[in-house]
């Protein structure tokens, strides 16, 4: 497929936000994505997923110029500097967080301050806002201190320290500043029919720098990890983060929508939403570097969940706020990232049946009752209900952790998941003198494990398989020593590395499922990067394993592959190009977690 110049690559982005929303800001100074006031919300700014009409904010020189990115040291305040035999110029990008949660609309800013620290540099500014994916028009309003943008629904303000024109639906200005100048620009939502008065910043340009590296700076410093590769975990810390609901205390899995999962393909989904899945990931995360209060922010939304249902039945993923629907459009107006249609909003999804979520939900629970706070009763009789769930259902197929839309099968990580969910549910039970049907989970529990070991193993492959009847190999079986279904050293599970090496793993980078005639097939046309998040998984299981050699070059090989800012997408093409949704919370919470383990495992050594 041919290259389009007029989309960045999705790795050459860094990532900015204020715990509400993100916006994706390209190595030539574009903000090329970017919702308001929340990461579900409506876009502002998607030329990401159409150049012409997704809407864009750039600022940058009028030639020539090496990009260079990186983050403030410990922060998510990111720098962008233009390299030139004229000049150097930089442009300080970040979004002040207000610690008490405040949801005013005009606490959501995006500061751009641009300054030349080297000869004189040009700069050209297009602010071009698309409201609501671009169906919805504006008007375009120029101040004598820059402009505003309204909608019939909402409205944004661009502070300039400049004149800026009215160009078609936004506005532009080109401006040169030499070394030692500057100027700050400040986009903020605003509520309609607000005065010219509100293009006034809240506050200076430095002041608010200064409150937003203090900020990440101060969260960070909470961070109890101290082993090998400490900046990269750092990074992930920082983007989980980043992806936290303040409101609520829930995680997006991503920030963004329809990124490809193949160029020119339809593999693109909706990710801004909360899964269940991620709970025990997030909440192993979060304890395992001290982060103890975002765990606890993220367990009192699952118990919110939880108590929303009277039989124990749960979705496997709701919006950031706790709603139910998240019903699918595919926007048909926009053409997509390169060309990749369609652009799809709302997840189909949510309305499958995935029994894993429970196991993850109660190795979720029965990690932060053991490292974080013991739970309530109340919170137990819920569980209790879910957990009486899994008896009743465990046995029927399901669309899986993949979520397929081929079909519903017997898959093996859904019964090991519903194991898990019966082992910890009858741990904690146990811990904490908690009443249940104990003898029912028990037998469950022990029937579970026999079938897993007899149906969901291939003894002329010796492998477990990814679903009853099949001969196909899935890399979520590898998180089997890691739940303790297994030891690490079993046979069964050292083979099934050794499938997984032979026939998923190339160049160190891992398949999430065999896409041929072995038996696997998601319902989706066309084919698919390699799973960043099972790379991480696999360093982990060889680490286990013993393995240590393997596990460290395949973690370090791994490293190799974030893009300049120590940033991972969902996944990675053919030649290390950033694929799928980006920046993704399961990658860096794997990441975290294979970095935790395999330090742990070359300091005993």
């Amino acid at each position: 497929m041919m290259v389009d110049s007029r989309y960045a690559p999705i790795e050459s982005h860094g990532v900015i936000g204020d715990l509400h929303t993100v916006a994706l800001v390209s190595t030539d100074g574009t903000i090329d994505w970017c919702c308001l006031p929340h990461f579900d919300s409506p876009s502002l700014f998607a030329s990401i997923l159409d150049a012409e009409k997704g809407g864009h904010f750039r600022i940058g020189p009028t030639f020539e110029a090496r990009h260079k990115q990186m983050y403030f040291p410990d922060t998510n305040v990111l720098l962008t500097r233009f390299l030139s035999e004229a000049g150097v110029g930089e442009i300080v990008d970040f979004m002040p967080v207000e610690e008490d949660g405040r949801e005013a609309a005009h606490f959501h800013e995006i500061y751009r301050l641009v300054k030349v620290v080297r000869g004189e540099v040009e700069f050209r500014l297009e602010c071009v806002p698309a409201f609501d994916y671009g169906r919805r028009p504006h008007r375009v309003s120029v101040e004598s201190q820059g402009a505003l943008f309204t909608s019939d629904r909402d409205a944004i303000a661009l502070h300039a320290p400049m004149p800026v024109e009215a160009a078609g639906a936004g506005v532009a200005a080109t401006f040169t500043l030499r070394a030692g100048e500057s100027a700050t620009f400040v986009l903020k939502q605003v509520e309609r029919g607000a005065a010219g008065e509100v293009l006034l910043p809240s506050r200076s340009g430095e002041a608010a720098f200064e409150a937003t590296v203090a900020f990440w700076r101060g969260w960070l410093r909470r961070s109890q990890y101290r082993g090998r590769w400490r900046e990269m975990v750092d990074r992930s810390a920082l983007t989980l983060k980043l992806l936290t609901s303040q409101p609520t205390g829930a995680i997006v899995a991503a920030p963004t929508t329809s990124l490809p999962e193949e160029l020119g393909g339809v593999r693109n989904w909706d990710y801004r939403f909360t899964w269940i899945r991620d709970a025990s990931f997030t909440l192993y995360a979060f304890l395992r570097l001290g982060f103890t209060g975002e765990a606890e922010r993220f367990i009192e939304w699952i118990r919110q969940r939880a108590a929303e249902t009277e039989t124990g039945a749960l979705q496997i993923m709701y919006g950031i706020d706790g709603r139910s629907r998240l019903d699918e459009i595919a926007l048909t107006h926009l053409e997509g990232y390169r060309g990749s249609a369609p652009v799809r909003i709302g997840n189909a999804a949510h309305t499958q049946l995935q029994l894993d979520i429970y196991g993850e939900l109660m190795d979720a629970v029965y990690l932060y009752d053991k490292y974080g706070s013991p739970i309530s009763y109340d919170f137990w009789v819920h569980l209790v209900q879910s957990l009486d769930y899994v008896c009743d259902h465990w046995r029927e197929k399901d669309e899986g952790i993949w979520e397929v839309r081929g079909g519903r099968q017997h898959f093996v990580y859904s019964k090991l998941m519903c194991w898990v969910a019966l082992n910890r549910g009858l741990r904690l039970a146990r811990k904490r003198g908690l009443p249940g049907n104990h003898q029912r989970w028990f037998a469950a529990h022990d029937e579970i494990f026999r079938e897993i070991m007899v149906r969901g193993w291939d003894a002329e492959r010796r492998s477990f398989v990814q679903h009853y009847g099949s001969t196909a190999l899935d890399a979520s079986n590898l998180i089997m020593p890691l739940v303790k279904f297994v030891s690490p050293t079993d046979p069964r599970i050292l083979s099934t590395i050794d499938r997984t090496t032979e026939l998923l793993v190339r160049d160190s980078l891992v398949h999430r499922y065999q896409l041929d005639d072995a038996g696997a097939e998601d319902g989706v046309a066309g084919t698919e990067g390699t799973f960043s998040m099972c790379t991480f998984w696999y360093v982990e299981a060889l680490a286990r394993a013993g393995r240590l050699a393997d596990a460290r070059f395949t973690f370090e090989k791994m490293l190799g592959y974030a893009n300049h800012l120590g940033l991972y997408a969902e996944e990675l093409g053919i030649t290390g190009e950033a694929l799928g949704n980006f920046p993704q919370a399961f990658t860096h919470l794997a990441l975290i977690s294979a970095a935790f383990n395999l330090d742990r495992a070359l300091g005993e050594r």
